[in-house]
């Protein structure tokens, strides 16, 4: 299922099917596969808004984590982990950027978000270096889930020896 978000200059498409797949794997990957956490996309307007009011900073920013495990009372519900607020333009400029697909650019994103959540930080150059080396590992492991089978063509679903065929290869 593929939704999009939308705003009133333009739509940005994102399937929310593999970009659920990716959060169940990162979890499990973090050991956090009971714990929950709500991913919000936005658009930039939005975006700067909240960073202005959490941050002080008068702009829009790519991701934004706001963590449960942290202040007063962390212990109500520890199974939540937080919330990563994304901002859908911002992504889209940087994918054309960094000449990645928007999809590799969310997962990016996703990831930085949800280790700030766990409480890696990017502030000092030591930290800076384990988080990095740990959005690394997490990449590579979710990465594959971004490339999906095509869709069978009628043809193929009519005539399943064929299609099995052209998948590897052979001839008939």
């Amino acid at each position: 299922m593929a939704i999009s978000f939308q705003n009133r200059q333009k739509t940005i498409p994102i399937d929310t099917r593999t970009f659920k797949k990716i959060l169940r794997k990162l979890l499990a990957a973090l050991d956090q596969e009971t714990s929950d956490l709500s991913v919000l996309v936005v658009d930039d307007a939005r975006m700067q808004r909240l960073n202005a009011r959490y941050r002080g900073i008068d702009r829009p920013t790519d991701v934004l984590a706001f963590a449960m495990r942290e202040g007063a009372f962390p212990q109500l519900n520890p199974q939540l982990l937080g919330d990563v607020v994304i901002s859908a333009e911002t992504a889209l400029r940087q994918a054309r950027a960094r000449r990645r697909s928007l999809a590799e650019e969310l997962t990016h994103l996703l990831i930085h978000g949800t280790l700030h959540l766990l409480g890696y930080d990017h502030e000092a150059s030591a930290a800076a270096r384990v988080m990095g080396a740990k959005a690394r590992v997490l990449w590579r492991l979710v990465a594959p889930l971004l490339i999906e089978p095509p869709e069978p063509t009628h043809a193929a679903s009519r005539h399943p020896r064929s299609a099995k065929t052209r998948h590897r290869g052979t001839q008939e």
